[in-house]
């Protein structure tokens, strides 16, 4: 699994305009309740009690911790220094259409939020997740360069609705013992320059192959 060194790696910043030019997304996101940081959440989620300092109301309070937030939906924005978990895909340069994949691998300190629950890792241990996939048509005047270079100087912000689901874990490659996560369902995604708030792509769960349309 990767080495997460980033205490604090996905934060929720202040709840910006940015969504509500998807009224979509936005109305997805008005269903949530705002997520300070995931870090924390993650921790008390996970509720890793084996260490050298962890209380005896560990499990009880990681128990009561998951209850509280069965079934709820949460929202947070995952900036674009960290967002490292968009990558581009097939660019037409005839019609501009173009492919961003998103990797549901959200690291924040010793733990990360994916999308379901992983059962293998590659061999540098990394959890093994489908990729999402989003398309879009870049404005009149892009090429390819103009695309990737969103990516190569971090100017994607990722907005993010999901719902917490169980506790996963998988082994380590090296050193032995276990890595710890949150497996979840994604509601939904949106994709915006970070500059200029414009959209670049979205993803609605229930509108994905197999997904339940409401």
């Amino acid at each position: 699994m990767r080495r997460l060194i980033l205490a604090a790696a996905v934060l929720l910043l202040p709840t910006l305009a940015l969504a509500d030019v998807d009224p979509q997304f936005a109305r997805l996101r008005d269903q949530a309740e705002p997520l300070g940081g995931l870090t924390v959440f993650l921790e008390k989620y996970v509720g890793e009690c084996s260490g050298l300092f962890a209380g005896s109301s560990c499990r009880s309070d990681a128990e009561a911790f998951r209850k509280r937030y069965a079934g709820k939906k949460l929202y947070m924005i995952i900036g674009e220094d960290v967002a490292t978990m968009v990558s581009p895909g097939p660019y037409q340069p005839n019609t501009g259409h173009y492919t961003i994949f998103v990797t549901p691998f959200f690291p924040a300190g010793p733990h990360a939020l994916t999308q379901g629950v992983p059962t293998q890792t590659d061999t540098a241990g990394n959890p093994l997740l489908p990729l999402i996939r989003m398309t879009g048509t870049t404005p009149e005047g892009w090429n390819a360069s103009n695309l990737l270079r969103l990516f190569s100087t971090r100017q994607i912000r990722v907005q993010m609705v999901f719902t917490p689901q169980e506790v996963w874990s998988l082994p380590r490659k090296k050193g032995g013992g276990k890595v710890y996560g949150v497996g979840a369902r994604i509601d939904g995604l949106l994709l915006t320059h970070a500059r200029t708030g414009e959209p670049l792509g979205r993803w609605f769960a229930d509108e994905a192959p197999g997904g339940k349309k409401k």
